[in-house]
């Protein structure tokens, strides 16, 4: 029998993660269009007591009254933390923590400013040249995701987003533009951040304003559609020009547990880890599966596809399965099972594990657990490239941040993360989410801060934009510099 595997391999890929939306700020500098994250309002997230009160759907009516009053609200996306003029220290940055990778991605609206022109924004393009160069100087490899959570506004306006197939060829053009332009500068790369986030938010995994379908749910398996076809054209082009090249699928990983051991409660258990795990079956399997099929035809979902899609989406598939995991599901049986599923937080609260500030469950071992599930099932590389915990940080007086919560988050993640190692899953790399502080998704909060750096600016945008070493910055540095030895 071969040696057991004992930790981390050589050449694991630590690093930090990051979203255009969410940091790069100069949302019309250089040539950039406006994209749909620019029209996130910022709501009071405690209003009603509640810190859930998720601000990412916007309908067309809010959309309307957006754009004829943009200064009567604060769109938080829009200034981000200004990493568009501070690339080269944050950079820096991350280079002494000891990064090998930095996950981030490429505003589409600042490569084609609406989508459809003909020829790309050559300013926009050289932004990331810049950035893809200050990262080689530090011998960073860049992972880079074409789609995060934004496109073009005038795409929604025009398609309703990803309800038509004309934004197949657009994103493709766009994508064969940013594969053409950094085929010497990028080896991996994810086409889509979250495509199952379609389900929970049309208008962020989408563009979809959600009033203006008839089926919320049907619309949101139509533009999941689109996407696959997309996603595999996008691959098939990058292998043509990047034969090197390794391109992979992303999902939001929430492992589900039954509530009970009631036969009940682990099928229905069974039912939605079917649901999210439908994106990677598409994407890495190739093909629609069984239970999907029966899915639709129980639920009337109707959506339209061409034959010729499936042999796109069979000839083409990911490389690897990279996927966030902040926590798990939990789930039960019976006639209000329905009501019950389909949130990113789960109704039912799991009494063995702790919530962060945000009611999110903390769950290092159900890492393991999903590492386990996702490499039994397709043993294809997989790839953590979100993870961490959203958290109220102080500044204090001399200007330290002490973050002991997020490093014990952190480190238990990791051990988990090394115990799948040794169980035999092939895993890639570690991205942490937010290794920088950024403007939340789902709230546009600054207040919910992530980072192992402290970037002084607060919900309204107020704030000296300093950047600031946190505790966890040198706890990560020790790990990293270890291969995960030191946790």
């Amino acid at each position: 029998m071969n040696q057991l595997k004992k930790g981390f391999p050589e050449g694991f890929l630590w690093g930090g993660a990051v979203a255009a939306n969410q940091v790069e700020g100069a949302y019309l500098e250089d040539g950039k269009g406006l994209s749909t994250s620019d029209f996130a309002a910022y709501k009071d997230p405690y209003a009603g007591g509640e810190v859930n009160n998720f601000t990412f759907n916007v309908s067309s009516q809010e959309l309307l009254e957006y754009t004829a009053n943009e200064s009567g609200y604060l769109f938080p996306k829009r200034w981000g933390i200004d990493f568009y003029h501070h690339y080269k220290e944050d950079i820096r940055l991350f280079a002494e923590m000891g990064f090998k990778v930095f996950r981030l991605s490429i505003s589409w609206a600042r490569i084609f400013p609406t989508g459809m022109e003909e020829k790309p924004n050559e300013k926009g393009l050289k932004f990331y040249d810049l950035v893809f160069d200050e990262l080689k100087k530090y011998g960073i490899e860049p992972l880079v995701t074409l789609s995060h959570y934004e496109m073009p506004i005038e795409l929604t306006k025009k398609y309703n987003g990803w309800q038509s197939r004309e934004l197949i060829p657009l994103f493709t053009r766009f994508a064969e533009t940013c594969f053409e332009r950094y085929k010497d500068k990028v080896t991996y790369w994810i086409t889509f951040n979250e495509m199952n986030m379609n389900l929970n938010s049309l208008y962020t995994g989408a563009g979809t304003l959600p009033d203006l379908v008839s089926n919320q749910e049907a619309a949101a398996y139509q533009a999941s559609h689109y996407q696959f076809v997309a996603s595999s054209l996008a691959i098939q082009i990058g292998k043509k020009i990047m034969p090197q090249a390794k391109i992979g699928c992303m999902i939001c990983r929430l492992e589900t547990y039954a509530e009970t051991c009631n036969p009940e409660d682990q099928l229905q258990a069974l039912k939605e880890d079917h649901i999210n795990l439908f994106y990677p079956d598409v994407q890495v399997r190739g093909e629609y599966p069984a239970y999907m099929k029966r899915y639709f035809a129980e639920n009337g979902i109707e959506f339209e596809t061409l034959p010729e899609d499936f042999e796109i989406i069979r000839s083409n598939t990911a490389d690897f399965i990279s996927f966030s995991y902040y926590m798990t599901y939990v789930t039960k049986g019976g006639p209000d099972a329905k009501e019950l599923s389909g949130h990113l937080v789960s109704k039912i609260k799991n009494p063995y594990i702790k919530l962060s500030d945000w009611g999110w469950p903390i769950d290092p071992i159900g890492l393991r657990i999903t590492l386990n599930k996702l490499w039994d099932r397709y043993q294809v590389p997989l790839f953590v490239v979100e993870n961490g915990l959203g958290a109220v940080d102080t500044l204090e007086s001399d200007e330290t941040v002490h973050d002991p919560y997020r490093i014990e988050y952190m480190g238990e993640h990791i051990r988990q993360m090394k115990e799948a190692v040794c169980d035999g899953v092939e895993l890639m790399g570690y991205t942490s989410w937010g290794c920088i502080d950024l403007i939340s998704c789902g709230t546009s909060q600054m207040s919910k801060r992530y980072g192992m750096i402290y970037v002084d600016q607060d919900d309204r945008g107020n704030g000296s934009l300093k950047r600031i070493r946190k505790d966890s910055f040198f706890w990560y540095k020790k790990v990293i510099e270890s291969n995960g030895e030191v946790i």
